[in-house]
């Protein structure tokens, strides 16, 4: 992995690596997982194209140091314990994946039949038939635990306070939902990378891979495709929150140059080359017409000879203003998270000093900085 494509913003803007990553996309997907973690209920098609850009690169960086680590292991397979050692620094992420694969390992057995009774007999007395994923992480973090602070995670029952929020955050959403709109974000909640298994695969290109990842792997690995998009929609609210104007705060107006540039570019795109021009002006705000302005606008189309076809005209060159004002202006109108609003993020993510830096990875690598690990 060359110091290049390992930037943050790199991350959030290359499409590079990606070879059969191009004709499979999961856009359609995570709209709906940026619905059901707080975003608008139609997510921006261009905002679910870059989120999906940032994980691509991420996980697929995450796959070619986990393939590294299980060689030095002389593994023939990225198993779970490889992606454990590259988490093992950021404890809370690590108890939150502890904690997924417990209660994987829960449903595993909830579909076999066994009963709750079992469940919890099995849990006193220490039984790990059943615990596959469990037991691997047990047995592996052991190995490595030096301290007892790693296997202390097993018997640790903290709230844990992102995944709190955003149960809040979705209590709060559906609040103003009908019936209807509730239904869609049930089941948006419901999505995630683990059910489109062989689609995840490809889309990651394991199979050009020459040391694969195994099942309990690709479980993890759509666990923290998941965590991404979910933390990269956390980042970019708060994003969203700072950017609002606050009476009496005297740094709101202190807004990162990093989002105006990007911000500018987007919009420059669909700007004309003369935007002082008469054409690029913004149509004003229509209101009800007094009977002294229609008055005056009929004055003013008399000289043309046929007033009927100047005021065609004119509501012509109106109409076509204001579809090329919409065109520019639905991005920055809409309550959607916008395309600037997640690399502003991952570019305060990927910086050491600054309000996110709390939260930033605590493994690196190259300048690396992982949003999942």
């Amino acid at each position: 992995m060359n110091n290049t494509a390992a930037s943050p913003m790199s991350a959030a803007t290359s499409s590079s690596g990606r070879s059969t990553g191009k004709s499979i996309s999961f856009t359609a997907e995570l709209q709906s997982m940026m619905f059901s973690l707080g975003d608008a209920r139609r997510p921006l098609h261009e905002t679910a194209v870059l989120v999906e850009d940032v994980v691509h690169t991420q996980l697929v960086n995450l796959l070619q140091q986990a393939a590294e680590v299980s060689q030095l292991r002389g593994a023939r397979v990225i198993s779970a314990e490889d992606l454990l050692f590259l988490m093992r620094k950021d404890k809370k992420k690590l108890r939150r994946l502890l904690k997924y694969m417990f209660f994987r390992d829960y449903k595993s057995k909830i579909v076999k039949g066994i009963d709750e009774d079992d469940l919890l007999e099995d849990k006193l007395s220490g039984s790990n038939n059943a615990n596959k994923r469990q037991k691997i992480a047990q047995d592996f973090l052991n190995s490595i635990d030096q301290t007892g602070e790693l296997l202390a995670m097993f018997e640790d029952d903290e709230i844990d306070e992102v995944k709190q929020e955003r149960m809040e955050r979705a209590e709060r959403q559906t609040r103003v939902m009908d019936s209807a709109q509730y239904a869609e974000f049930c089941e948006s909640r419901h999505l995630s990378f683990s059910k489109k298994g062989s689609k995840f695969r490809d889309w990651l290109d394991c199979g050009s891979m020459e040391i694969k990842p195994n099942v309990v792997a690709m479980e993890i690995l759509a666990y923290l495709a998941y965590e991404t998009v979910a933390q990269l929609v956390d980042l970019a609210l708060l994003v969203r929150q700072d950017l609002v104007t606050k009476a009496g705060d005297p740094f709101s107006h202190a807004i990162s140059a990093t989002f105006i540039q990007y911000h500018n570019s987007a919009e420059g795109s669909c700007m004309k080359p003369y935007p002082d021009s008469p054409e690029n002006t913004p149509p004003p705000t229509p209101t009800a017409p007094s009977a002294g302005s229609q008055h005056s606008g009929k004055a003013t189309l008399g000289p043309l000879g046929n007033g009927s076809a100047g005021q065609d005209s004119a509501k012509t060159k109106q109409r076509k203003r204001k579809k090329s004002t919409a065109a520019c202006g639905a991005e920055a109108h809409s309550d959607a998270i916008q395309p600037s609003h997640i690399r502003e993020a991952v570019r305060r993510y990927g910086h050491k000093i600054g309000p996110l830096s709390p939260f930033t990875s605590a493994y690196r690598r190259n300048g690396m900085a992982f949003l999942a690990c």
